[in-house]
């Protein structure tokens, strides 16, 4: 860790050595230092050939929380020269930007480059991201921003086209161990863990290599025998799972939820659920997912999947939470190891398709009902062949508008129930058939 100039405030990163938290006194000193990150700033990667050519473009730092964004956006600024000017969305208003643009027009002016580090910068109207793009554009500075969400809906398509967004890594449970390693290292002594809580802190730091340091930090503190995991749970807060309702991770989930369900891999269907609701999802959101999933994903291929979708909804509703929800598991179980179709709606799909192409061509007289003598006269209903007095309880006759040719939309799957579907419609096929030829 570099020490603040003589005569100059302590920076963002800089406190009295006694009061600095183990993450920060073990924050990387230089690029190669970052762990979990290789990918960008290791062989061809982008950051490493913007170094190699010391030309720094700007860039959106995508990822989760503690996996190394506000470091590597520092360590960019020492390695091309660029003063670091450090910005947090969450505090920073239009004053604090006008300042620090200011600033690096002043700079610029003295020949000396600005890398304007702006945390969280979703957090920026669109208004105010739209304040970036002048400075941007006249290189007054190199814009450096931080997000954990995903850029494409947070940050407005006119920043977005001048930034090149990076994407890093959750932190593996190899660099997490190494990290480790390191904390012990600086503190001399190894964490006082059995292999298994070992393990269990591993868990709880979830890919944050800043949070795996503040767990260490509490687990340092224990004086005595190694705590197995029951003692580290006790030790420590272990926080909810990341997962934001409202961003990404909720549509992630869902659609992880939907995808296993749709193959047929129940285990992992039940492990997306139980992701989801422990971080706090609505669970009547996953009740309409499943209930759009039983009409669109298996159909007629098991007409009772929709009862159990929406019997898991009365269920939740009379229960509540947590005993409503293993009728939610139940539904999911049931769906997951249900026979799989599309066919209902791909045919509905096609059907609403053709009946747009065709605009407003009437049903045929024969099927039209007569309640006047109007419409008798003109021949509405006139023909018509009542289906229970025909041989089989089956006319054969056409539906389709005149002028339309007959159309096939729904092609049940040789699955499930629609096995016993096709039967019927090829049987069908061959009664219409020879009805024609008799005609």
């Amino acid at each position: 860790m570099k020490a603040s100039r003589p005569g100059t405030a302590p920076g963002l990163f800089a406190a009295p050595a006694a009061a600095r938290p183990l993450a920060e006194r073990l924050r990387p000193a230089a690029l190669d230092e970052v762990a979990g990150q290789d990918h960008l700033l290791k062989g061809d990667g982008p950051l490493a050939r913007m170094l190699a050519n010391r030309k720094l473009a700007s860039i959106v730092l995508w990822g989760p929380p503690g996996c190394g964004k506000t470091t590597i956006a520092r360590l960019l600024a020492d390695a091309v020269g660029l003063e670091f000017v450090p910005l947090s969305a969450v505090f920073s208003g239009v004053a604090d930007l006008r300042k620090a643009f200011a600033e690096a027009a002043e700079r610029r002016a003295m020949g000396k480059g600005t890398l304007l580090f702006v945390d969280e910068i979703h957090r920026f109207n669109r208004g105010q991201q739209d304040g970036f793009l002048p400075f941007v554009e006249e290189g007054t500075v190199t814009l450096v921003g931080a997000t954990t969400e995903n850029p494409s809906f947070e940050i407005n398509a006119a920043l977005l086209s001048r930034c090149q967004v990076l994407v890093l890594k959750r932190l593996d449970e190899p660099t997490l161990l190494a990290l480790l390693a390191k904390a012990e290292e600086a503190e001399g002594r190894r964490l006082p863990l059995t292999d298994d809580a070992r393990g269990a802190l591993i868990a709880m730091a979830d890919g944050d290599g800043r949070y795996l340091y503040n767990l260490a930090e509490q687990v340092f503190q224990h004086r005595g025998d190694p705590l197995d995991t029951e003692g580290l749970a006790r030790a420590v807060q272990r926080r909810a799972p990341l997962y934001d309702k409202a961003q990404e991770g909720h549509y992630n989930l869902i659609s992880a939820l939907h995808k296993s369900m749709r193959g047929s891999d129940v285990d992992a269907a039940l492990y997306w659920l139980a992701r989801m609701l422990a971080g706090g999802e609505e669970p009547l959101y996953v009740v309409r997912r499943l209930v759009r999933f039983a009409v669109e994903d298996i159909g007629m291929a098991d007409p009772e999947a929709l009862h159990q979708a929406l019997g898991a909804k009365d269920a939740y509703d009379f229960l509540g939470s947590p005993e409503g929800e293993l009728a939610i598991a139940q539904a999911v179980v049931y769906l997951a190891t249900a026979p799989k179709s599309n066919a209902a709606y791909s045919a509905f799909g096609a059907a609403q398709r053709s009946a747009k192409a065709t605009g407003s061509l009437m049903p045929p007289a024969h099927i039209l009902n007569a309640p006047t003598k109007l419409m008798k006269d003109l021949g509405y209903g006139k023909g018509y062949a009542y289906d229970h007095d025909a041989p089989d309880g089956f006319s054969g006759q056409n539906y389709f508008p005149d002028g339309l040719r007959r159309e096939t939309f729904y092609d049940p799957a040789e699955r499930g129930f629609e096995r016993e579907i096709r039967k019927r419609l090829d049987y069908w096929a061959k009664l219409r058939e020879r009805r024609m030829r008799e005609e």
